[in-house]
């Protein structure tokens, strides 16, 4: 998997004698893509020269809010020539920064503004600059955030109230290097906030080297310092990191490519999850499944659904998973036959096997079917989601009406008597009663998780 730094400065006299070095240990270290920012007019045509070079170079055009005062009608006319040429890819870097104060903030202000509508103009992401100007910057996006406005704040250093409200309004955010330091645990416990699909790589480079390179010139290549932190921040594997973010930036600047053919199989951190159906019985309004079929980078649309044999087949050797979940696109029990057969399989060689399930096997099925996965399932969790049938009815829209919360309720009773663990989990959504549903849980005996609802757009 290659990895996107999505903000660079290669055109810096930084980088004027070692230049082809310099890319040659960036692809030994995996990253497959730079994007490369510009900071003025000069700077924006050196970006453009840059992308035009060397393939895996692409290129943003703006002028940083340092040099906002000095910024005339030529100078802007010229800047907004550059938009259309190939290979560029977002307008920035430009927003406010009130800590050096360069340019007086009402110059600021207006360049930013002026930015932000030739990106809205061009349908192009903006790539923002934004130092102790938090207040005046959310405002001004908040101007914009109506007609596609689209972008990432990066080298992210404000407060989670702030990261918080960026992300309201679409952003996506970015953390350089200082997010290694050892006395930035503050900086780490925000950036954990902030979900993974929003997440982009960066360096900023030359400026902001990580640990342990801290105080020397940074390069793209460095991102690899970077990605086992973030590993950590999240519970995931670097493999993880480095998959999601360049789905990421694909999804913002259309850089790189996502996976075309939906996975059979996938892994996520030490667990490989297994996708056997586009059907579910259900229609959830919080569910993003029917128009954005990615979960962590992977796409798990199916163009059809597979055999036994073939569900197998991309398995593989599952010896270095801790576990295998029944857990896709759609709902697993509306293949009962194949997950069983393959959960069979995969008990023979002492693989542990949980099933997230939303409960409605029995209806889907025509019978009671947890006799059935006695054996072969050790871990169930089914989608309890609401604490009354009427309101599962309407924020789930399962196809069964409201009979398929009381069916749901019977099938956690029955699991209970044959699985070893089962558990009911709640999305956190406005409306739900977590502590009725939590009561719910400790009624039927079963263990309660309470799962983050993920906004991606």
């Amino acid at each position: 998997m290659m990895i996107i730094d999505t903000h660079a400065h290669l055109d810096f006299p930084e980088y004027k004698t070692d230049l082809d070095s310099v890319l040659s240990r960036a692809r030994e270290a995996g990253v497959g893509s730079i994007i490369n920012v510009g900071t003025s007019l000069s700077t924006s045509k050196k970006c453009i020269a840059l992308a035009h070079r060397f393939e895996n170079i692409y290129a943003s055009v703006g002028i940083h809010p340092h040099s906002a005062t000095k910024v005339s009608e030529e100078t802007w006319y010229e800047l907004e020539s550059l938009i259309g040429g190939s290979k560029i890819v977002a307008v920035g870097e430009t927003g406010l920064d009130y800590y050096r104060n360069k340019s007086p903030h009402e110059d600021q202000q207006v360049l930013f503004e002026k930015h932000l509508a030739l990106a809205k103009k061009h349908d192009l992401p903006v790539i923002i600059h934004c130092r102790e100007a938090s207040e005046d910057c959310l405002k001004i996006l908040n101007k914009y955030k109506n007609g596609g406005l689209k972008g990432v704040v990066h080298c992210f250093s404000g407060t989670a109230e702030v990261a918080k409200a960026c992300l309201d309004l679409g952003m996506f955010l970015s953390f350089a290097g200082p997010i290694t330091f050892k006395n930035a645990q503050n900086l780490r416990d925000i950036a954990k906030t902030v979900p993974v699909e929003r997440l982009l790589l960066e360096t900023d480079c030359p400026f902001l080297s990580p640990h342990p390179k801290r105080g020397e010139r940074n390069e793209p290549s460095y991102l690899s310092l970077v990605i086992p932190v973030f590993a950590e921040i999240y519970g995931l594997s670097p493999e993880d990191i480095a998959r999601i973010t360049s789905f990421n930036a694909y999804a913002l600047f259309g850089i790189g490519e996502p996976e075309l053919e939906g996975k059979i199989a996938y892994a996520i951190r030490n667990s490989l999850y297994i996708n056997l159906t586009n059907r579910c019985s259900m229609e959830c309004s919080f569910c993003m499944r029917t128009t954005y079929p990615f979960v962590k980078g992977h796409n798990l649309h199916l163009k059809r659904e597979p055999t036994i044999e073939e569900v197998l087949q991309s398995i593989g050797d599952p010896g270095r998973y801790d576990e295998v979940v029944f857990c896709g696109y759609g709902e697993p029990t509306e293949r009962l036959e194949v997950l069983k057969a393959v959960a069979a399989d995969l008990k023979s060689k002492g693989k542990r096997i949980r099933l997230d399930t939303n409960g409605h096997g029995d209806i889907i099925n025509g019978r009671s079917i947890a006799n059935e996965l006695k054996g072969l399932i050790d871990t169930i969790c089914i989608s309890l989601n609401a604490e009354t049938a009427e309101k599962y009815a309407a924020i789930c829209k399962p196809v069964f009406g409201e009979k398929a919360y009381f069916a749901l309720i019977q099938f956690v009773k029955d699991a209970k008597k044959v699985i070893p663990n089962v558990q009911v989990s709640v999305v956190e959504i406005p409306g739900i009663d977590i502590k009725k549903c939590r009561e719910i849980a400790v009624e039927l005996g079963v263990d309660f998780r309470v799962r983050k609802h993920d906004v991606l757009g």
